[in-house]
């Protein structure tokens, strides 16, 4: 049975006695004001209504590395209309509502200053991660630091310039990160709880979004940004982080708990597959093909010489390693998975391996649209009761933390130290077992473009975890890599058993292709935010207003 503690109880006890509640009457649903928020104990149930309504962000098909079973995103091939309402916009906002609340109710508990503080600090920590969330699809948004009534003025309040936003979510952060807890010293039973690792973790996350979000468009105060970034990366890297030595354990309820230093944010689910408190579906969504990989994503790996195939853009790499065979002349379905990064292994299931219902065997019915079998994440015990998963969501890891590192170091300074390189990249590669090292020499001697190889460590350490369609929009690349074909495994007869061949899309190379770049599309002067939804901007009398060229 799947350990559980303290803190995991408490938060899963407020999701299943809380969940249907209304935020706005959380807690007087249950209790008065003047019979709550008095003590250590009401502080600390306020708070686990923002660990509650953290999401878990399981599927994302927005970029090109995933595709779902049900067919195209919207998102990704361009073809969205503007919603009358959302929960991208409306969910952020509910758990602000919640934040706001415990900032300005838990005031008249009888506790001392550091317990009242550190309590205010998850308030703070929380918003920040709900408004980094608002920036980053929507840019401008309106800045709210109170609770509203029904007679507020900032109902109709318009957007806050992005900049002012961002400035409010680094003081967030730095406040939990001067009252959180140092990771060392986080009581076990206190488990899940956020630290000042966490803190300065999405600092560093928002810090190098903004840093190149505003470098690739000629923005202001790049550089500040990604100073921020580097600093408070080093600042998680001095805390005694550690990473977790199975990298395909690290998705698995081995990878579970406190003595894994890696995992800095965690939606904590529980507490077993035959005692379901609080589950979800992710393994039996993977064998479903909700999240099933592209070969644009598995062009992005190395071979195990440390020479890739394909450059970031997709294009062909100026020095290709040996060991590519070309697509056409693929002998076989796990040819392309052969003499790989070692995290190839850990994200695909191969032709004949053990997978969900027994060998994989290569389709696209029932399941993966491009044929392609995700692994990343499977648990085979989660898979067996339909929402009866349990392992926990990695939300922030050390892992993204040290690629934040190495990517603003570069971007920062245009070059980036082999020291760094080791700190960072290095470690990661270790970690997975790939020998070959990224050095500044060995990028020479190759042809390779640094900053090529920090994004592609990025992409394939981060592979699947939600990164890919954020990382695309701040480099500015989605114009450049949406608008593809988005294609899937070569069709061998003699493996695709059941499969008719002419019932398949397949190129000159016999690759199959899951969308045509024909169907997709991504409008550079709009599509690069979100559009607002329309009730958003009738509710605010038309103060709010819509994002460039959505109409």
């Amino acid at each position: 049975m799947k350990k559980i503690h303290q803190i995991s109880i408490c938060i899963i006890a407020a999701a299943l006695l809380l969940g249907s509640c209304k935020i706005d009457r959380f807690p007087e649903t249950e209790f008065s004001d003047a019979d709550f928020w008095n003590t250590e104990t009401d502080l600390q149930n306020a708070a686990n209504r923002l660990y509650q309504q953290l999401g878990a962000n399981w599927i994302d098909n927005r970029a090109d590395d995933a595709v779902n079973t049900s067919g195209p995103n919207q998102i990704s091939n361009g073809n969205r209309s503007i919603p009358n309402t959302s929960s991208d916009w409306s969910d952020p906002y509910t758990q602000i509502f919640t934040a706001n609340n415990i900032l300005e109710k838990g005031g008249k508990a009888q506790v001392t200053d550091a317990i009242k503080n550190r309590y205010f600090a998850e308030a703070r920590f929380f918003r920040a991660y709900a408004y980094a969330s608002l920036v980053s699809k929507y840019g401008d948004v309106p800045l709210l630091q109170k609770t509203l009534t029904t007679t507020s003025p900032e109902l109709t309040m318009p957007r806050t310039p992005r900049a002012d936003v961002v400035q409010a979510i680094y003081d967030d952060l730095d406040y939990a990160a001067t009252w959180l807890p140092r990771r060392a010293d986080l009581p076990a039973a206190q488990y899940g709880r956020v630290t000042k690792s966490t803190a300065w973790a999405l600092k560093s996350r928002v810090a190098l979004y903004e840093g190149t979000y505003n470098k690739f468009r000629n923005g202001a105060n790049w550089q500040n940004h990604l100073s921020i970034c580097i600093t408070a990366a080093q600042n998680v890297m001095g805390e005694g982080h550690t990473l977790y030595p199975n990298y395909g354990n690290l998705f698995q309820y081995a990878g579970e708990g406190a003595a894994n230093t890696e995992n800095l944010l965690v939606k904590i689910y529980g507490v077993s597959n035959t005692q379901v408190i609080l589950g979800h579906n992710n393994s039996r969504d993977l064998e479903n093909g909700r999240m099933a990989p592209t070969r644009n994503l598995l062009r992005c790996y190395l071979y195990s010489d440390g020479l890739p195939a394909w450059k970031m853009d997709g294009t062909p790499s100026a020095t290709r390693s040996p060991l590519f065979v070309d697509e056409g002349s693929e002998p076989s379905y796990n040819t392309i998975l052969d003499n790989r990064d070692p995290r190839v292994a850990f994200t695909f299931f191969r032709s004949g391996e053990e997978a969900y219902q027994g060998p994989w065997v290569p389709k696209t019915s029932l399941g993966s649209r491009t044929a392609f079998a995700p692994k990343k994440g499977f648990s085979k015990a989660d898979q067996q009761i339909n929402g009866a998963a349990t392992v926990d969501r990695i939300l922030i890891r050390y892992g993204e933390v040290l690629l934040n590192y190495a990517e603003a170091k570069y971007e920062l300074n245009g070059s980036i130290a082999d020291a760094d390189l080791n700190l960072s990249i290095n470690a990661l590669r270790t970690r997975a077992g790939l020998a070959v090292k990224l050095t500044n020499a060995f990028a020479t001697a190759n042809n390779l473009d640094m900053r090529d190889e920090i994004r592609r460590e990025r992409t394939v350490e981060l592979a699947l975890e939600g990164f890919r369609y954020d990382d695309l929009i701040r480099w500015k690349m989605a114009e450049v890599m949406l608008p593809k074909d988005l294609l899937g495994a070569k069709f061998i007869a003699a493996e695709w058993v059941g499969t008719n061949g002419s019932s398949l899309n397949l190129n000159a190379d016999q690759v199959l292709i899951t969308e045509p770049a024909s169907t997709r599309h991504f409008r550079a002067d709009r599509d690069y935010l979100y559009p607002v939804p329309f009730n958003e901007i009738n509710l605010s009398g038309g103060n709010v207003t819509q994002n460039p060229n959505w109409q």
